[in-house]
């Protein structure tokens, strides 16, 4: 029997090579006063800002302009509300990685509020978000978070009693999404693997969790499927094979999707209590204790018996997928489980990821860390020894 699920809403979405240009069709049903929030330098660097600026300097549309380096603070949304609150804008488009349209997505929850956005965070502040907003279109120009097509915009602030918190609403959806892997193209080798590393976190947590859905899960393996066969591959070749470059934008489209409805588990965890206390990229902090974090789940799934056999099996189906077989549901799971952590252990290497050693985290860190990670969705519950070691073993 087809167990009972919801599903959230999505934005309208629009995939493929070239559909930048459908943006300059999207804009006119909104105004004529737009504010862009873009990246540092890889847009301009591309090209593709000069052609964005010559569209709207025809179609007579006015333009304001954000660059933000880093993730958003909740100073620097503040700041941009107030320098922007005056302005009238009708749109808001966010064109960059996860930071930048998490930004462009807190801005146009935000700039009709008269309150700091900490008041709103999950966790931080006292207030509940309404909901109301600037429109707001998401444009990725890497393949990780997914967060075109989520609700909730992650705010950060680094130090010893930091946060890595959502502001988060159903109306916070952006209105609609489009995904160009022409944009990606020139993503660098190292931001490619991490986001990678990051989309492919987010398909099998939301496959495992205890909440996901045969819905879900029918997407999750579709975006496994496309990230495990061409992640290394993008991540060698990746300036010249736009086909890799559009397996890896869907993945990261379906990771966010499928994040959205099931959750995710430890890995998360660990990437929204790390982020708050050191300065990492949320990429690499997933990266680096994917397959630990597996490792830790196995074993304890194992450890608990028939209870987690329904969790091991799915486990074994990624791993007998990434290994290029059919998993059968009588088979004894151990063996592609161990395929499966063997392989993300190889990626982690061949990737390039770093350890937490190199970010300043080191082992009288744990117990914090410890104490700040939530288990939410996680397909098995892992004590205070199997959460140190997870770590441990990636410092």
């Amino acid at each position: 029997m087809v167990s009972n699920f919801r599903f959230a809403s999505t934005p309208n979405i629009t995939f493929g090579a070239g559909k930048l240009s459908e943006l300059y069709n999207i804009i006119p049903n909104f105004g004529k006063n737009v504010l862009y929030v873009i990246g540092g330098s890889s847009l301009k660097a591309s090209g593709k800002w000069d052609e964005i600026t010559s569209e709207m300097i025809k179609s007579s549309i006015n333009f304001h302009s954000i660059s933000i380096t880093g993730e958003p603070t909740p100073i620097l949304i503040d700041n941009a509300v107030k320098n922007f609150r005056q302005k009238k804008i009708d749109l808001i488009i966010g064109i960059g990685g996860g930071s930048v349209i998490d930004t462009g997505k807190a801005i146009s929850a935000m700039i009709l509020k008269n309150y700091s956005i900490k008041n709103y965070l999950e966790g931080v502040g006292d207030k509940v978000h309404d909901g109301e907003k600037i429109p707001f279109i998401a444009i990725p120009t890497t393949s990780g978070t997914g967060s075109e097509v989520t609700k909730n915009a992650v705010i950060t602030e680094v130090g010893t009693d930091g946060f890595k918190k959502s502001l988060r609403h159903d109306n916070l959806i952006p209105n609609f999404a489009i995904v160009d892997p022409e944009l990606v193209v020139h993503c660098p080798p190292s931001i490619t693997a991490a986001c990678g590393m990051d989309a492919f976190t987010q398909l099998l947590e939301a496959y495992l969790s205890p909440v996901s859905s045969p819905f879900t899960d029918a997407l999750a393996l579709s975006g496994i499927k496309e990230v495990k066969e061409n992640l290394i591959s993008v991540f060698r070749y990746g300036s010249s094979d736009i086909n890799g470059r559009s397996a890896m934008s869907y993945g990261s489209l379906i990771s966010g999707i499928v994040l959205a409805n099931a959750g995710l588990g430890i890995v998360h965890g660990f990437a929204s209590s790390i982020g708050g206390m050191f300065n990492i990229p949320h990429g690499v902090v997933c990266g680096t204790l994917l397959a630990e974090s597996v490792k830790a789940n196995v074993k304890k799934l194992k450890q608990i018996g028939p209870d987690g056999e329904h969790s091991l099996m799915k486990y074994a189906k990624i791993g007998a997928l990434i290994d290029g077989n059919y998993y059968e549901t009588n088979e004894d799971p151990s063996y592609n489980c161990s395929v499966l952590i063997e392989n993300l252990e190889e990626w982690t290497e061949q990737l390039n990821i770093e350890s937490l050693g190199k970010y300043g985290i080191s082992p009288k860190d744990i117990n914090k860390i410890i104490k700040k990670t939530s288990l939410k969705n996680n397909p098995v519950h892992l004590n205070h020894e199997n959460i140190k070691e997870i770590v441990m073993n990636r410092i």
